[in-house]
This record gives structure tokens, C-alpha cells and sequence, in this order.
């Protein structure tokens, strides 16, 4: 390829910084989001709760973040929470922590969005794209709220930052006074929780173990003292702006799993009565929403809340294609590539495709990684433009990303979701020698679990959820891909079979016993 050739553009290097910056949602800056689904955005803005699903880079933030510019550009109270950064952290201080964090943002906004005029069009612009709809609140009204914000979130720290390791000092001492008065020698040592060779090791755990539950219990004595508090707070927020409050909740899956319920939980009862809408995005399979409890925890679908589904399946592969491409043509258009197709030749938008799984994020990197490619390789016999086999690189070369993503998102559970995808790569591979395997469907066991993991994970792909073996009468199963980063090199080796499943005709092709894959059950799960 010469250095004039299509992929050697001053407007190519534009693109391909345009669409590494659209890749990832960092913050809520100036957004925009391209509907998989007509009535979308409206949906996540409306009065109503709402948990968005969708795999990661399915366009979960750019949603949320989205209908929250579109809400502040109407002056309606919004805060915005990126739960990732409470990754670790354990019930209650987690949910003090995401308290304290929804009042510090719902703070800010009061200093700035609620009150900045419209002929601030620098602020205006800059962060939500359009100016206000609605005019200013008075300060004079907001500033008593500020102030209230302010008032609950130094208690909510207070709690947060109660010092265990004093308490456990001072338990430790009054055990020391009451065994000395009954003539038992305990030999306590000067210092924080020390204990002598008579009183074991297994005394300072349990006393440190008992003021640990303690002072837990303390903070969630507070937690529940303080709801009416919250209520009241918040229905103020709502009714200073004359509508109603949003809370934008992301990323709800990097909380654990046993934690979940009960920060959604709480922030629901807040919500009842106090005109505040509570938006949450997460992983459908990496989430517990609602526990079957006496009372019941969290947030029933269909009843407390609906969900707004993200995610576009390679089942729909057509409208899936037809998403994906809008994605990208709305960002080439914006930096100056009205064609963007006529880099790509015809198979490669179909591999593409297929390699993002219908995920327009991995869409977005594998597109840019490929003008790398073909740029490297020059014309040749190839031809100037992308093509099948550069995506197919870059699809291998993605794959480390993906592994790292899958480890940080598993945490406890990765030991089990790797096994099982080894064993699932090692049955397409060796076994079906087939990009395609089949499930059979509605398996409620561990196993098949992990591979509704594997698919939110984006290591394994829907294609059809409804498949018929004649010799297994009565019977239906669902099919996957493997994803396509784990065969590349695989495939010319091995002379892998690629089917093509969005065809009619090659239906037919799934339609196999030697598919059928047992997931394999896993060993007992750690809960943290």
C-alpha cells in the first residue's frame, strides 16, 4: 500500500483516535448513545425504576450516562455513582460508602447544573452538549439543602471510619482486669490486642471477631435509624427542582454478590415516597437483585422495577450488524469519514461482526486494532482495504484483553469460570472441531450457570435458542460460539468448521449430536 492508500488518511488517523476515545464511557461528559432499540433512552429517563442489563461495553454507562445529561440539561436533580470503585468492599461500609458518594454528587449538582445560567456555555456544552431547558434554581432555596447534604454525609462518615482496632484494644483490657479479680492468669501484654502465652491466640481472635460484629452492628443500627432521615432528604432534592430525583447506580456487579440485594434494597425504601428514580447498570448473570427472603430483599422485576435488555445477540444477527455499523458510522461522521464501509471490504464487516460477539465496544477496539493491521501488511494481494484475515488478527490479538476483564470481574469465582472454559475451548477444538457447540436448554445446574457466565463474559456467543436434534426427540438445546479471538490461528490448522449459522440454509448444520456439550460441574463455590 502506498502512503496515499485509503487506510492512510489524515481522516483514518482521525477515526481511529475518534473511535479509541468511544470504546469506553470513562464519565458522563457530553455523552452520546445510538439506540439498539427505538424508546430506549426515553425508558432509562422515565419515572419508573429501572435495571439495565447488558454485557460489558454494551452501552450500559453510555445509557445511563446519557439520560443523566439529558435530565440535568431539564434541571432534574441527578447523581451518578460508578459502584467499581467499592470493588472489595463489605456490607454495611460498602453501602456508607455509596451513601456518602450518592450525597457528595448529588451535592455538586446543586453547586453547579442547578444553578449555572444558560449563558454559561461553556459548562453547558462542554459536559451535556445542549444548553438548559428550564431556568435556574434560586440559591436561596438550594443552599438549605446543600447544607442538609452536607449535615448527613459528615454522620454517614462518622460511621464509616468507627475505629475498630481501638474497641478491640479496650474489650481485650477489661478481659485482663476481670481475670485478674477471679485469680486466672491471663498475662495480656502491653499493646494493641496483645495476649500472652497462657491466653491462646483463639482469645484475641474471638474478642477481635466479637467487637468486628459489634461495630458492624452499630452501623447498621444507624442505617436503619437514619432511613426516615434519608427520606426526607431526598424528597426535598426532588421537590426543589418541581419533578422528581434520579439516582444512576453503575457497574452494579463489581459489588459481591451477597452485598447486592442489600445496597439496592436500601436505597429503595429511601426511594418510596420521596420521588426518586433509581437506574441500575449491570451484568445480568454477575448480579443478585432480588433475594427470596422473610421480608424479601432488593428489587423485584415486574413488580419494584423493569429491565431495559442491551445486549444484541449474534441470534439476530442481522439487526445485530445493522447496530453495529450505525455505532460506527455516527462517530466516522463526526470525524470526517461520511463512507466509513469503503474501508471495509464486504467480509469483513461480516468478521467483524461475528468477533464482537454484537458488542459494540469489542467492535469498536476490533475495528481500530484492523486498520493497524492492514496498514502494516500494505496492499499487496489483499487490496488496500480491510479485510477478513486482518480482523481475524486482531480478533487473537483482543483476546488478552478479554482474559484480563474476565479475571478482574470473576474475583472468587475465577478458578471456576477458567476451568470451564478451557473445558468448553477444548471440546470445539479437539472434540466437535467446530466453532459451535450446543447446550441442552433450560439447565438449571452449576455447570450450565457457568456457561450463562461465559456468555456475559463475552468467551462464548448466542446464536439460536432454539435447536432440534432428530435423535434426541423431545428435547431442544441452544447453541453458542466460541469466540472468534479463540480459533484464529486454530482454524487453518485444524481445518475448523466455521458455521455459518445466520444463514437458513446452514441452520441445518447445528442440527448435530456431535455438539452437544455437558458443561462440567464445579467444585463447591468460596463466597467471600
Amino acid at each position: 500500500m502506498t502512503r496515499h492508500g485509503i487506510l492512510n488518511t489524515p481522516g483514518v488517523d482521525k477515526l481511529a483516535i475518534a473511535v479509541e476515545e468511544s470504546a469506553r464511557a470513562a464519565n458522563i461528559s457530553n455523552p452520546r448513545f445510538v439506540e439498539p432499540a427505538r424508546g430506549t433512552l426515553d425508558r432509562a429517563k422515565s419515572r419508573r425504576h429501572h435495571i439495565v442489563f447488558g454485557r460489558r461495553g454494551s452501552g450500559k454507562t453510555s445509557l445511563l450516562a446519557k439520560a443523566a445529561a439529558d435530565l440535568t440539561v431539564d434541571r432534574r436533580p441527578i447523581a451518578f455513582v460508578n459502584l467499581e470503585t467499592f470493588k472489595g468492599h463489605s456490607y454495611p461500609d460498602v453501602l456508607l460508602s455509596v451513601l456518602i458518594e450518592t450525597l457528595d454528587n448529588f451535592k455538586k449538582w446543586f453547586d453547579t447544573a442547578a444553578v449555572n445560567p444558560a449563558s454559561k456555555t461553556t459548562f453547558w456544552k462542554r459536559l451535556f452538549g445542549a444548553p438548559p431547558s428550564r431556568p435556574p434554581l434560586r440559591r436561596a432555596e438550594v443552599q438549605p439543602i446543600i447544607e442538609a447534604i452536607d449535615t448527613q454525609s459528615k454522620e454517614l462518615r462518622k460511621q464509616l471510619f468507627v475505629p475498630e482496632s481501638a474497641a478491640v484494644v479496650t474489650t481485650t483490657e477489661q478481659s485482663r482486669e476481670a481475670g485478674t479479680a477471679d485469680g486466672v492468669k491471663t498475662a495480656v501484654i502491653a499493646g494493641p490486642v496483645a495476649v500472652g502465652a497462657s491466653a491462646d491466640s483463639t482469645t484475641r481472635s474471638a474478642s477481635s471477631s466479637r467487637v468486628v460484629e459489634e461495630s458492624r452492628r452499630q452501623k447498621i443500627d444507624f442505617l436503619h435509624r437514619w432511613l426516615i432521615e434519608f427520606q426526607g432528604l431526598f424528597r426535598r432534592v426532588a421537590e426543589v427542582s418541581d419533578g422528581d430525583a434520579f439516582l444512576f447506580l453503575d457497574d452494579l456487579y463489581h459489588i459481591r454478590r451477597l452485598d447486592q440485594p442489600n445496597v439496592i434494597d436500601y436505597f429503595h425504601r429511601i426511594a418510596k415516597g420521596s420521588r426518586l428514580w433509581i437506574k441500575i447498570g449491570t451484568i445480568r448473570h454477575r448480579t443478585d437483585w432480588y433475594r427470596h427472603s422473610d421480608p424479601p430483599i432488593g428489587l423485584k422485576l415486574g413488580d419494584d422495577s423493569e429491565e431495559i435488555d442491551l445486549d444484541l445477540t449474534l441470534e439476530k444477527y442481522d439487526l445485530a450488524r445493522d447496530f453495529l455499523l450505525s455505532v460506527l458510522s455516527d462517530i466516522a461522521t463526526r470525524a470526517g469519514v461520511p463512507n466509513v464501509r469503503s474501508l471495509l471490504a464486504p467480509t469483513a464487516i461480516n468478521r467483524l461482526v461475528l468477533a464482537s460477539g454484537g458488542v459494540a465496544r469489542d467492535f469498536l477496539a476490533l475495528f481500530r486494532k484492523s486498520i493497524e493491521i492492514a496498514r502494516e501488511r500494505g496492499a499487496g494481494p489483499r487490496g488496500p482495504r480491510i479485510v477478513a484475515q486482518d480482523v481475524n488478527q486482531a480478533a487473537g490479538e483482543h483476546d488478552a484483553a478479554k482474559r484480563d476483564e474476565l479475571k478482574r470481574d470473576t474475583l472468587e469465582e475465577r478458578a471456576q469460570v477458567e476451568r470451564a472454559f478451557d473445558a468448553v475451548r477444548k471440546f470445539c477444538i479437539e472434540t466437535a472441531n467446530c466453532n459451535c457447540l450446543l447446550i441442552e436448554k433450560d439447565r438449571t445446574d452449576p455447570g450450565a450457570a457457568l456457561m450463562e457466565e461465559l456468555v456475559d463474559l463475552r468467551m462464548l456467543h448466542l446464536v439460536q435458542s432454539r435447536v432440534t436434534i432428530s435423535d434426541r426427540p423431545g428435547k431442544l438445546f441452544v447453541a453458542y460460539m466460541l469466540d472468534l479471538g479463540q480459533y484464529t490461528g486454530e482454524r487453518k490448522r485444524r481445518a475448523l468448521e466455521m458455521v455459518p449459522f445466520w444463514t437458513r440454509r446452514a441452520k441445518d448444520r447445528l442440527r448435530r449430536v456431535g455438539l452437544i456439550f455437558d458443561p462440567p460441574q464445579p467444585t463447591a463455590r468460596s463466597e467471600a
